[in-house]
């Protein structure tokens, strides 16, 4: 399925940006893990729907958490970790600026149901894509 098909379908489903981005990160390997997809939530709307940061942004960070940092005591966490979220970060605020003039959910949505309709699924695809992009950059995909 097409990614922005896939998100659109679990936005219809009632998921959010950070959990919608954590699915998609299970899903490329094949996994299901509800109580995850729960935890995310607290991101959705800019951090528990106070419209603070971005669930994309936050949400982005862990998605490249998922592949590269440690989640056993015998893991390392990946020397690309810490860049790769710096550059994600640089790049959704400069991105988010110039288009929403900042990189809230507020800014994104103005709290407005019909503004997450019309931003959101396009935004969530664009961060996806710039974390797929990070991943391949430092040979993880």
């Amino acid at each position: 399925m097409e990614l922005f098909s896939r998100i659109l379908e679990l936005s219809r489903q009632g998921f959010f940006c950070s959990q919608i981005m954590m699915i998609l990160a299970l899903e490329s390997e094949g996994k299901e893990n509800p109580d995850l997809i729960r935890a995310m939530g607290g991101l959705n709307g800019g951090l528990g729907f106070t419209g603070d940061v971005c669930g994309c942004l936050t949400g982005g960070c862990c998605f490249l958490s998922y592949f590269l940092n440690k989640g056993e005591a015998d893991e390392l966490e990946d020397p690309a970790l810490r860049d790769a979220i710096a550059d994600y970060i640089r790049w959704f605020r400069d991105m988010t600026q110039s288009a929403y003039h900042g990189d809230t959910c507020y800014d994104i949505t103005k709290n407005k149901a019909v503004k997450r309709i019309e931003n959101c699924p396009s935004l969530i695809e664009a961060a996806m894509e710039k974390c797929m992009e990070l991943l391949a950059e430092r040979g993880v995909i």
